[in-house]
This record gives structure tokens, sequence and C-alpha cells, in this order.
């Protein structure tokens, strides 16, 4: 495997609310950038982003779904 950079992608899913979902963006991005009035370039450039709905059916997070269903249920 080469030693050069390039763009790599790293997938979370999480089962949130509209809210939670923007908490946790913030806070990835407080982890890769914790210092975010610093003087550009970003030592390690990145970007993160947030997506609902659609290309989210494919059935990737189908056992992310089924867990959160199914802790629903477990719930007082």
């Amino acid at each position: 495997m080469s030693e050069n950079p390039s763009v790599w992608e790293v997938r979370l899913g999480v089962y949130a609310t509209p809210r939670q979902a923007e908490e946790i963006k913030e806070r990835i991005a407080g982890m890769l950038c914790p210092d975010p009035d610093h003087a550009p370039p970003c030592p390690i450039p990145w970007s993160v982003s947030l997506h609902h709905g659609e290309g989210l059916e494919d059935g990737s997070y189908a056992e992310l779904i089924e867990q959160a269903e199914a802790e629903k249920h477990l719930r007082p």
C-alpha cells in the first residue's frame, strides 16, 4: 500500500433525532480539529456532513435499525 495520502471515508450510522445527529456531527468535528480558530491550513484536511433518508435504504444499516427498534421496547 502506498504511503501517499489520499481520501478515506469513515462511515458512522446512528439512530438519532435530527438534533442528536447534529450534536454528534459537532463532536466529531471537534475531535478532528480541536482548535477551529487556528490559522489555515488544517494539518489534516477533513470534512464532515450529515445524510438522512435517501441513499441509506441499501441495507447497510439494517442491523442498526433492528437494534434501535428492539431497544425501544426495552426502555422503561
